[in-house]
């Protein structure tokens, strides 16, 4: 025994000598495994150097060259084909090796897992089993992350428990079933291996955050974290980055400041990662200010923060200052790929600017970006909006995926430039391509049906959407309300919003604006201060909405108290619409000097909106000199919209008999090619639209719809009614006045629906102008005659008209 004793310590000093050349001062346990066989063992150090180096090829070469080989030198070497992500050479030895440990096993799977060859793996797992091979808790840890078979992950999990893997000891095992199980969709499991964890650390809790914030479940993730921070666990930087998405989700403002000062406070906030998610959810929640300071005090940014930053200017509709950042992330040196070229070519949409949009397609180009599935589909939106429809569909077309998002994208262009029947078209043929339509895609088809006022395909696309399982996604219900409110259904719309199981700030924005546009002022503020009680902040489309409301019902007190309220009570900045509203509502007022300091306090020049709104309210109450001077910056304008401000001018003049003035303005019309849009009105009936323009008898059915106009205006005469010729901007005699006022487009479409649907149907008239003041009387003595609803949404608002009286209290 003391021989054997002096033997060992004369082989161990020998060896210690020959391995001085590797300078290392220890023993590896590695020497004793291969029996004190100082060859193997020098050999697999200088195969891992090789590998540690990337050196692949020399170091099979040394393997192959090896006299006496060992599992661990064939498990380096397997290793290091892993690394270099060579499955068939990884495999390859792996199939000719006799003697294989756990570690072996394990190895190769953590090369199938990492390629997403997940059935590879579990079977290579089933396969060790077979062999009579244990897994240890490493092997857990590198088979299951990113793993999306439900099935494979319940199998799987029990054999872990049986051996054990389910204790303290191995939490990381633990925390990668939690993880597994959210990854899967099984939060309810999650959270049952979560709670069954008794000394939990903060990777757990991080995990089960992250799970539930990806899922949607906001709230959830929140109290998680209170409850993280009540266990005395301290946050990490994945700790910050979950729950502040998940504020986002939940938009509440107060609780991401706060978790800003805790991340301040714990120095988090100097991680470049938080910090861009600290940005993000300024960002999300229009703090453009807010947002831009934190960029200019964090002492590291990278590509992301500045693409956080220009897509908030982009969002505020800040275009100038979110492409002078572009331009200056040009100059930074990152990767051209990582550059926004979404968000910029979302400007060049918004702005129909199709040089801007071709430029930044270049640069796409140039940076091999164009072939990113996102930058794709924005190029598909860009092109689409600039009416530049060829060019669209041929990046379509070229497209590797076409995908919902990009199928979505095009249908987006065609409805948003006002071709609803090509839109849709788009949407049946998406639906024959076997594509899943998405929240987007919904929301899109149902602007469209929404713009037609097309119950009946509303409620088809509502069917849709049930059957698609999509009705309980917030937006899908959002998009319903918007769709039942532009249909005149308002009792439908407030109906859908009941029943949504979910509501946000887009929920909330759909039912105030469609109270609004139906002329129920009091509802629209009583929607918008149960929207701030039920916890959440508006933002400056709510305040948009509330604003329309007030301007639609003459609430000038209520409205100027929102719009200051916007900036000290919400930290909202107005916007342009903002300012338009106000304007609009304190001129309709008869309100001029206000809004006249209004416009000289606002921080741009009025635009043509606000001058039009102007003009419009002069035209209301007879204020003839400002009338002129709005007519005077509007004719001023390089580009007008449309004949708009001309009609109104001539109309002006008309009220006032001043004939001259109005062939002043038509010839000044002419001169700048601009034509007067013709009044259109359309009805659906039996799933047809059916349209009509003034004095038009070139339906088939038009003798019946004279004789039908003929015959209300007979009955509501003797009701009272007196045709307001002032109406009428032409100079002819004071019966032609009449007869023109007759066969005005809505009136033929009324009658139209009064001749083709059942007694005491309603019946819902589309305008593309807004309805004049005859039209106005007369459908509400029509109303009363017929014992009809009718309704008429014109280019402004809805008009309920029900036993002779409107529903906007003849205030529009």
């Amino acid at each position: 025994m003391k021989l054997h004793c002096v033997c060992s310590r004369r082989t161990l000093a020998a060896t210690l000598q020959q391995l001085r050349f590797l300078h290392t001062p220890r023993i590896d346990a590695r020497i004793i495994k291969t029996g004190f066989n100082t060859d193997t063992c020098r050999s697999n150090f200088i195969l891992e150097d090789f590998l540690r180096r990337g050196q692949v090829s020399s170091a099979r070469k040394v393997y192959d060259e090896m006299p006496h080989k060992n599992t661990v030198s064939t498990n380096t070497m397997i290793s290091g084909y892993v690394k270099s992500g060579d499955v068939s050479s990884a495999r390859e030895l792996f199939d000719a090796m006799v003697d294989r440990t756990v570690v072996t096993w394990t190895i190769l799977m953590g090369l199938y897992s990492g390629n997403n060859m997940f059935h590879e793996a579990f079977e290579l797992f089933r396969e060790m089993c077979r062999s009579c091979t244990l897994p240890d808790h490493v092997t857990f840890a590198t088979l299951l992350p990113g793993c999306d078979d439900a099935v494979a992950v319940a199998q799987v999990h029990p054999f872990a428990v049986k051996l054990g893997f389910d204790r303290n000891p191995f939490l990381t095992v633990c925390n990668v079933f939690v993880k597994s199980y959210c990854e899967i969709g099984r939060r309810d499991l999650a959270r049952v291996v979560f709670e069954q964890i008794t000394d939990k650390d903060s990777v757990t809790f991080n995990t089960l955050i992250t799970g539930y914030e990806k899922d949607g479940l906001y709230a959830e993730a929140v109290r998680l974290f209170v409850k993280m921070q009540q266990s005395g666990h301290k946050p990490s930087d994945f700790t910050f980055s979950g729950v502040l998405k998940a504020v986002v989700g939940i938009h509440d403002y107060v609780l991401g400041q706060q978790l800003h000062g805790l991340a301040v406070s714990t120095g988090f906030s100097r991680d470049v990662a938080v910090g861009n998610q600290i940005l993000d959810f300024y960002s999300k929640h229009d703090r453009v200010f807010e947002t831009r300071k934190l960029f200019n005090e964090m002492p590291e940014v990278d590509f992301v923060s500045y693409n956080v930053v220009i897509s908030g200017y982009s969002q505020a509709e800040k275009y100038k200052e979110s492409l002078e950042l572009f331009r200056e992330m040009q100059c930074m040196g990152f990767e051209r790929r990582n550059f926004p070229f979404a968000t910029v070519l979302s400007i060049a949409a918004n702005l129909s600017s199709s040089q801007m949009g071709r430029q930044v397609h270049c640069q796409a180009i140039v940076a091999t970006a164009d072939w990113i599935p996102h930058v794709g589909n924005s190029l598909v939106d860009m092109y689409a909006k600039c009416e530049m429809f060829e060019e669209a569909e041929l990046i379509f077309e070229s497209l590797s995926q076409q995908s919902t998002v990009s199928w979505t994208a095009l249908i987006s262009g065609y409805v948003q430039k006002g071709l609803h029947g090509d839109g849709l078209k788009l949407f049946t043929k998406m639906r024959g391509a076997n594509l899943r339509a998405d929240q987007s895609t919904f929301a899109t088809v149902l602007r469209a049906s929404a713009s037609f006022a097309s119950l009946s395909l509303g409620r088809q696309l509502h069917g849709f959407i049930i059957r698609s399982g999509n009705l309980e996604n917030v937006f899908s219900g959002s998009g319903l309300v918007d769709m039942y409110a532009k249909c005149g259904s308002i009792k439908d719309a407030v109906q859908v919003f009941k029943e949504m199981p979910d509501r946000n700030g887009v929920s909330w924005n759909a039912l105030i604006s469609a109270y609004a546009d139906n002329g129920d002022g009091e509802a629209a503020i009583n929607a918008f201060e149960r929207m701030i009680h039920s916890g959440l902040q508006p933002d400056s489309v709510s305040v948009l909405s509330v604003l329309t409301a007030c301007s639609h019902s003459g609430f000038v007190e209520q409205g100027t108290e929102y719009f200051e309220a916007m900036s000290r009570i919400h930290g909202i900045t107005p916007g342009r619409k903002h300012y338009a509203c106000m304007l609009d509502l304190l001129c309709r007022n008869g309100r001029f000097e206000e809004a006249e300091k209004l416009m000289e306090e606002m921080p741009f020049e009025p635009d043509e909106i606000m001058w039009s709104s102007v003009l419009n309210a002069c035209r209301i109450h007879k204020n003839q000199s400002l009338a002129e001077r709005a007519a005077e910056k509007l004719f001023s304008m390089e580009k007008l919209r449309d004949a708009a401000a001309y009609v109104s001018m001539s109309n002006i003049y008309a009220t006032a008999g001043e004939w001259e003035s109005v062939s002043l303005v038509k010839k000044a019309m002419r001169e700048r090619g601009i034509k007067k849009v013709t009044a259109s009105s359309w009805v659906e009936v039996n799933h047809k639209i059916h349209e009509f323009s003034s004095n038009d008898q070139r339906h088939p059915r038009g003798e019946e719809i004279v004789r039908k106009v003929n015959e209300l205006t007979a009955e509501i005469e003797r009701k009272g009614y007196k045709p307001d010729t002032s109406c009428v901007g032409q100079d002819v005699d004071e019966q032609t006045k009449i007869e023109s006022l007759k066969f005005h487009s809505e009136r033929l479409a009324v009658a139209f629906a009064l001749i083709s649907t059942p007694e005491g149907s309603p019946i819902v008239v589309i305008k593309n102008l807004r309805a004049c003041r005859d039209c106005h009387a007369a459908i509400k003595l029509i109303s009363k005659v017929v014992e009809r609803e009718i309704t008429i949404r014109d280019s402004r608002r809805f008009h309920h008209f029900r036993d002779g009286l409107c529903s906007c209290g003849d205030y529009w």
